[in-house]
């Protein structure tokens, strides 16, 4: 079978710009540079990405185009370094993972990059959570907020200073807003705090799509992310419906390593994760039942070393002769040969800690 080819992104930016954006690295001013794909020239607006990875060699980029503004149907991408991950798979396999638990979430392809003429290597490019998502989907229209820190709790309290929150929306940075949107979640927040039992039960439906969130919690717990809880994710309050639904992101912390790519071991996150939404959730035994449900038919059917060990070792293989030439990883090659089975480890590791705790809470 002929390997599939990865495609090249040609950056130019001017030398000062470069400079000035590599000194100052928590900057949000974008600068404008030239992206150039199958012979096409693309303007954009270039800046850096990510939190702890904007300290690494190897940086994440945010891309705008404005001349032409389209590109790929979409008006903006985002360019993974996943430095962090010795197998530079993660990301994608849980988004992909995601996906086949019909959890609506990013599309996403390795692509090379080169910058000025020098070769950055391997990374993952990211489709932009916004309208045009919504668009690509046939999804109805709606406000889009991303969960950019650990307030994004769903709680009355902050998860960064344990204090009462100063705003229910804090934790949110508005993408996409429609009128009255704020408020709307605002009282969602409010409503899942304060809530009696009873009034839980009777109401939640009409303000989440309950079936969804428990897909991505079962996806979530599966590959044991952490950090999602509470963060690393979209919120998207569907204008038909009326109800919310989460949409994942930045999935590199997954598969049985952590953000800074060391161990997690299949017992790190427990059975029934957390959050104060997730727990009011699973407090109510005809939800707590349906999850359970979706867990076991996932365990046996989709997160499995039988299912998942085609997909990883040939997303690995598709790889594999563009890392040899990647200048950040090429040092660190064996570990990165060593990955898959790594992964098919932690699969049967994390599949024995779940099914030994799924009836224990």
């Amino acid at each position: 079978m002929k390997q599939k080819e990865i495609p090249q992104y040609a950056l130019f930016v001017n030398v000062k710009d470069l400079k000035e954006m590599h000194r100052d690295i928590w900057s949000e001013e974008v600068v404008q540079a030239t992206m150039k794909f199958n012979k096409k020239r693309y303007d954009i607006d270039l800046l850096l990405r990510g939190s702890h990875i904007r300290k690494m060699k190897k940086k994440s980029y945010f891309i705008e185009f404005y001349s032409p503004k389209i590109f790929q149907h979409s008006k903006e991408i985002h360019l993974n370094a996943e430095y962090k991950d010795p197998s530079l798979m993660r990301n994608k396999l849980s988004l992909d993972f995601f996906s086949s638990l019909d959890v609506l979430s990013p599309h996403s392809q390795f692509v090379t990059l080169t910058i000025n003429g020098k070769n950055e290597g391997v990374y993952l490019q990211l489709e932009s959570v916004d309208e045009l998502f919504l668009k690509k989907r046939n999804l109805a229209d709606g406000s889009i907020f991303y969960a950019v820190d650990g307030d994004a709790n769903f709680s009355l309290m902050s998860d960064l200073d344990k204090k009462p929150k100063t705003s229910l929306l804090s934790g949110y940075e508005d993408k996409v807003v429609k009128q009255g949107d704020k408020e709307k979640l605002e009282q969602f927040i409010f409503n899942v705090n304060t809530w009696t039992n009873t009034e839980f039960e009777q109401n939640i439906e009409k303000y989440l799509n309950v079936d969804r969130y428990l897909s991505w919690l079962v996806g979530i717990i599966c590959m044991q992310n952490y950090d999602g809880f509470v963060h690393n994710y979209a919120l998207y309050r569907n204008h038909d419906s009326g109800r919310f639904e989460l949409i994942p992101w930045d999935y590199d912390a997954t598969w049985g390593r952590d953000v800074n790519g060391k161990v997690m071991e299949g017992d790190y996150v427990r059975a029934q994760g957390f959050n104060t939404l997730t727990a009011r959730l699973l407090a109510v035994d005809g939800i707590k039942k349906r999850y359970i449900k979706k867990m076991n038919n996932v365990l046996n059917n989709q997160f499995t070393v039988e299912y998942m060990k085609p997909i990883v070792y040939q997303m690995h293989e598709e790889l594999k002769p563009y890392i040899l030439k990647d200048p950040y990883v090429k040092n660190n090659i064996e570990q990165f040969y060593e990955e898959p089975a790594f992964i098919l480890s932690f699969i049967k590791d994390r599949t024995a800690y779940i099914k030994n705790n799924l009836l224990t809470f």
